[in-house]
């Protein structure tokens, strides 16, 4: 069975200490088709009309991100946003792929689609 991206986006992080293995990582991705692997890292960009609006996502994913207490690297320009997520307590504190990981993105993606819908 496999899992939604409304599932992952419904549950909650929590302290992880061991990675995702691949076939669980590519389970999780079919759920979040946007995102990729890239460097290890969960990663997306995201376009927007100006910065403002790359600013406005920036701020609502912030506060989503910290409830989680799981924060991304973020690279931020005018109209654009890329957010990469890893997981830096598992494999024995030299990180990976996590559930967190996938949970956030889907939660990040939750919010550029109110955005979008707004």
């Amino acid at each position: 069975m496999s899992i939604t991206a409304n599932e992952l986006a419904a549950r909650r992080c929590s302290h992880q200490t061991d990675a995702l293995d691949e076939a669980a990582i590519q389970s999780h991705l079919a759920a979040l088709p946007d995102w990729k692997v890239d460097g290890g890292k969960l990663a997306r960009s995201f376009g927007f009309k100006d910065y403002y609006q790359t600013l406005a996502f920036v701020n609502a994913i912030a506060w989503v991100i910290h409830a989680e207490d799981h924060h991304p690297d973020l690279a931020v320009s005018y109209n654009r946003c890329g957010v990469k997520f890893d997981t830096h307590s598992v494999n024995n504190g030299r990180g990976g792929l996590s559930i967190n990981d996938f949970i956030c993105a889907a939660k990040v993606d939750a919010v550029f689609a109110q955005r979008a819908a707004s």
